[in-house]
């Protein structure tokens, strides 16, 4: 396999089919998915971390959404679909439904858990210095919950990106279709070369959150994080107690101070 030869290719930069193609339709299908799941996720955890209301009932239909087999389902909602609508949409539809629901759960996580584990301190502080509870919640809650939220977008988005390559096999542009055309004609260099993007953009938005997390997230919050980090991971040994030997009494016979 020559890949980096395969990059080298004019021909792969250019045309209907090109890379910039294929990442801008691989981007799209996942930036819609990942757009309607927050739109999904995050007000239900927002609620779900305020009232607790529901945490029990939701928790266990994220579990299940998790354990849904992904290309399954995929083929299913086509084949339920396609025959009712004659266009695209038949295709991309489906596409972008599995996509959300391998979104939500971690998005939902990600903010039940933030919203739900505020500093005590801080929002008894809020508290006590007269704000509502809506208040709370926007000015001390959310901003503290930052962290993890953007925890669970980024696994979410990195979820979505490496599994919209299924796209390809109901007909879709994508960074799927080097993978799926390459094993169709058994070009092992194409396929590889297609493993290789995903991973690529993959970590580009990887890279993109962290700096996102740099940018939005309170140093605060951060150098506190921190501190309970090194804590956690750090043991001091206590004190190392001296024993003082007491000498055996002048009166007492040797048989005795042993004793």
């Amino acid at each position: 396999m020559n890949i980096v030869g395969w990059f080298l290719d004019p021909a792969q930069w250019a045309g209907p089919d090109s890379i910039p193609v294929q990442v801008g339709y691989h981007l799209l299908y996942s930036g819609s998915a990942l757009l309607i799941a927050l739109a999904i996720a995050v007000p239900l955890g927002v609620y779900i971390g305020y009232t607790g209301r529901g945490e029990l009932v939701v928790a266990g239909v994220a579990n299940a959404l998790r354990a849904l087999p992904t290309f399954g389902l995929l083929v299913l909602v086509v084949m339920l679909v396609a025959p009712h609508i004659g266009s695209r949409l038949a295709f991309v539809g489906p596409t972008i439904v599995v996509l959300v629901l391998l979104a939500v759960p971690p998005i939902l996580a990600g903010t039940v858990a933030g919203i739900q584990g505020a500093d005590p301190g801080a929002v008894g502080a809020a508290r006590a210095t007269g704000y509502t509870r809506p208040q709370i919640l926007w000015h001390v809650q959310v901003p503290c919950a930052l962290p993890l939220f953007l925890s669970g977008v980024r696994n979410a988005t990195l979820q979505i990106v490496s599994t919209a390559t299924v796209a390809a096999y109901v007909s879709l542009k994508g960074l799927g279709r080097y993978i799926i055309d390459g094993r169709a004609s058994s070009d092992y260099t194409q396929m590889a070369a297609g493993a290789v993007l995903v991973a690529i953009v993959a970590l580009a938005l990887e890279l993109g959150f962290l700096a996102l997390g740099r940018a939005v997230v309170s140093p605060g919050l951060t150098r506190a994080s921190a501190r309970t980090f090194r804590r956690s991971r750090t043991v001091r040994p206590g004190p190392v107690p001296r024993i003082t030997p007491i000498p055996p009494s002048s009166t007492s016979s040797p048989r005795e101070a042993t004793s």
